[in-house]
């Protein structure tokens, strides 16, 4: 039994580092692509780290109305922690 889950743990770690590998010319385009926005000043560092939170909230399907309510009812704990 133990050596078949080192098997499967180490044909997982091998999976991992194929995908891992696959993706570095990825990753290379996406900071590319990054660069050539800031080079040509079509949008900032802030902007585009704002739209990449904006992404992966839409990745994730993140329901924006609860994410506002959070967000005040946050900001409502926090002025009145100050307050006190």
């Amino acid at each position: 039994m133990e050596n078949t889950k080192r098997e499967k743990l180490a044909e997982y770690i091998q999976s991992i580092a194929a995908i891992e590998d696959c993706m570095t010319p990825y990753r290379e385009q996406r900071r590319e692509l990054r660069k050539n926005f800031m080079d040509n000043r079509w949008l900032s560092k802030e902007e585009i780290s704002l739209a990449m939170k904006a992404f992966r909230l839409w990745e994730k399907q993140v329901d924006f109305d609860s994410l506002t309510d959070v967000y005040q009812a946050l900001e409502l704990s926090f002025a009145e922690k100050e307050s006190d």
